[in-house]
């Protein structure tokens, strides 16, 4: 297949990647809602299921090349950069865009991969440019903590929410 901007233009893909968190933050008993469309600084509201008084808000950022940089853009304006509480850096991983590997190869076709990053480190892995980037290629070590489950959880602990194992 050819490589064009037309083929790596995916709103719906896009789409899917605030609603695959919705169901991974869910699978962990958070209610979870989405904000409504062009809403500035986040996507998400998580909040507890018998507590109103408190609310998470979440950005998505999401990456499908599963040969992506690894770079997640961000919107630095001080006004939506202090409306999050948490950004999910989404890894959708549908399949190898660059290079000449095929689109669903063994190695373009992987699970999707999460980290839950609190708004206080996000700054800390802002790349080195004239972008406002986070930069995660080389960092995969010290983001474990961020990564799938783990991140989840915290959002679940500022919650209150119990993890079911411990009802």
């Amino acid at each position: 297949m050819e490589n064009t901007k037309a083929r790596r233009a995916l709103p719906v893909v896009s789409l899917g990647a605030e609603h695959l968190v919705i169901g991974h933050l869910m699978r962990r008993n958070i209610l979870t809602y989405k904000a409504p469309p062009q809403n500035a600084g986040y996507d998400l509201i998580c909040i507890h299921q018998g507590r109103a008084d408190r609310l998470i808000r979440v950005q998505v950022k999401s990456r499908y090349q599963t040969d992506c940089d690894g770079q997640f853009l961000i919107n630095d304006k001080k006004k939506t950069f202090d409306d999050f509480d948490y950004i999910i850096l989404a890894f959708l991983n549908i399949g190898a865009f660059y290079g000449r590997k095929p689109l669903f190869s063994e190695f373009g076709d992987r699970k999707p991969v999460f980290y839950t990053l609190p708004k206080e480190c996000v700054r800390a892995y802002f790349a080195n440019s004239g972008w406002t980037k986070i930069q995660t290629k080389g960092k995969e070590k010290e983001l474990d903590k961020y990564k799938n489950e783990r991140g989840f959880e915290q959002i679940a602990k500022d919650l209150g929410i119990t993890c079911p194992s411990d009802l």
